[in-house]
């Protein structure tokens, strides 16, 4: 698939097998702005439409939550420059988006360190998940300030925490224990994830609950992203048969 493409044949999906989670590494926007001689941030500009299209398609297929990879603990390393205009974009964002998330039924929440984001700005992250709290058509899950390893860091120190106060034993330290203190507490792990750019790696995204979840790439930049390599994606994880390790491969 040719990056900057738009069209794509589009497969036929089982609606009776949609993945429940699907999580997207949006990647490629500084690419997109660059191939058109523009400035890195009209491409997030552009992103954020096709943001608005994977939320719709997720809704209309019956997707229940969408995580988004939307700023990583690593992009504080960019220019002073294009993390200023991030913050912004986010803040509008936000605040341009909010009345429609309200009205399509959508819960907005977010996974990540939010004390380094601009108070004005998670403030308005804040008002947004409070104000669609009770919405249930779709979950919209931001991973801001987000990083895989310092999040399982995070789960590590606050059970460190309650051992050292006798609220709990080390030996009761499991699994479960140590998913409900992550960042993405409460949501299940993801079926399906999704990268866009025509990398393929991880990047430090959803380190622990990606453990046997089903990987698509896609030789596209984010901004390009449509409905269409939504669907595309969906019929990819349809034809795999997940094993979660219990069954043999022969």
């Amino acid at each position: 698939m040719a990056k900057g493409q738009h069209q794509i044949d589009t497969p036929q999906i089982d609606r009776h097998r949609i993945p429940g989670h699907i999580a997207i590494i949006m990647d490629g926007n500084g690419r997109w702005a660059s191939a058109r001689g523009l400035p890195r941030v009209f491409g997030h500009r552009a992103g954020r439409d096709a943001v608005r299209r994977a939320l719709e398609g997720c809704r209309e297929l019956g997707v229940g939550i969408l995580t988004l990879y939307a700023f990583s603990t690593e992009n504080w390393r960019r220019s002073q420059e294009e993390v200023v205009a991030l913050m912004e974009l986010l803040h509008e964002a936000v605040i341009a988006e909010a009345e429609e998330l309200v009205q399509n039924g959508v819960r907005f929440r977010t996974s990540g360190d939010l004390a380094s984001i601009p108070t004005v700005t998670r403030n308005a992250l804040a008002e947004l998940s409070a104000r669609t709290a009770g919405n249930s058509a779709v979950v919209l899950n931001l991973a801001l300030n987000y990083g895989g390893r310092a999040e399982i860091v995070h789960a590590a120190r606050e059970l460190a925490r309650e051992v050292a106060t006798g609220t709990r034993t080390a030996d009761s330290i499991d699994e479960a224990a140590l998913a409900a203190r992550l960042y993405t507490a409460g949501l299940p792990d993801p079926d399906l994830l999704v990268r866009t750019g025509a990398e393929q790696r991880l990047s430090n995204f959803l380190l622990w609950q990606s453990a046997y979840t089903e990987l698509v790439f896609l030789d596209i930049y984010w901004p390009d992203f449509t409905r269409e390599h939504l669907v595309h994606a969906i019929a990819a994880f349809q034809a795999r048969q997940r094993r979660f390790g219990g069954l043999s491969d022969g």
